[in-house]
């Protein structure tokens, strides 16, 4: 049951999460693991949030790929397939150290990645990437995102940040950003149903989070147009900023 893993207070939480994380990913296409991870580690052990976020982003992602369209996608995978194996490798390895690590560990290992990259991104930081150069960048930042992925549920930060690095135009950045969310989070399922972290009670505790989750995704394409993009993606990006100090405070001091 359920139950046993969370109250129903608990659950009730969870479930708002999973509606707000869902409406940022419709209105902005990213955040959806971050929102969940961030939320519901505020009332859940995090290893139970890690597991919570598996289907709800699986699911997600493949809106994402569809959205985009199939034959973006493929050619986005033919474009980014060198980052694309790296990250999955990753995902898949690191995903297997997770139940072997203490709740104060998964704090400071979420918490981390999140505060940086959302730092990074609320300061306008700029990198770029010379194309000359892309297939050793490639390997080393698809190795980073996935065993940032492999441990928090999110490899989607480096993967943006990557893509804008490359100057990446827009309608093949959410394409690539599609399927590289896609292949992770499928690479992220098999790996902790491999790992122990997700049994018969936590796939029925990610399950619950689906239908609130598709509905901030409706809600999110019918809204997001009227949102200034910028200025929202701002506001989320500094929501995951508090957050991710909270799991930080957490990690150093229960």
């Amino acid at each position: 049951m359920i139950f046993d893993l969370l109250t129903a207070p608990e659950l009730l939480v969870c479930l708002a999460v999973a509606v707000v994380a869902g409406f940022i990913k419709g209105a902005v296409g990213f955040a959806m693991p971050l929102v969940l991870v961030a939320g519901m580690t505020l009332v859940i052990d995090p290893k139970l949030a890690i597991a919570g976020l598996i289907l709800p982003t699986v699911a997600s992602n493949f809106v994402q790929v569809a959205k985009a369209g199939w034959h973006e996608a493929v050619e986005g995978t033919k474009y980014f397939w060198r980052f694309l194996l790296a990250a999955c490798v990753m995902i898949l390895a690191v995903t297997q150290v997770v139940p072997l690590i203490s709740a104060q560990a998964v704090y400071l290992a979420v918490g981390f990645p999140v505060l940086i990259l959302s730092i990074i991104q609320l300061m306008g930081v700029h990198f770029h990437v010379d194309p000359a150069h892309k297939t050793r960048w490639d390997w080393v930042i698809g190795t980073l995102a996935g065993t940032i992925g492999g441990i928090a549920g999110n490899w989607g930060p480096p993967t943006v940040l990557y893509l804008i690095a490359l100057e990446t135009e827009r309608k093949r950045q959410m394409a690539v950003q599609g399927v590289v969310y896609g292949a992770g989070s499928i690479m992220l399922l098999a790996g902790h149903l491999s790992s122990g972290l997700l049994t018969s009670q936590t796939m029925l505790f990610s399950a619950t989070l689906l239908i609130p989750a598709w509905l901030g995704m409706q809600l999110g394409f019918r809204f997001g147009d009227r949102l200034d993009p910028k200025r929202f993606r701002q506001m989320t990006l500094l929501v995951l900023s508090v957050a991710a100090l909270n799991l930080l405070r957490k990690g150093f001091f229960g």
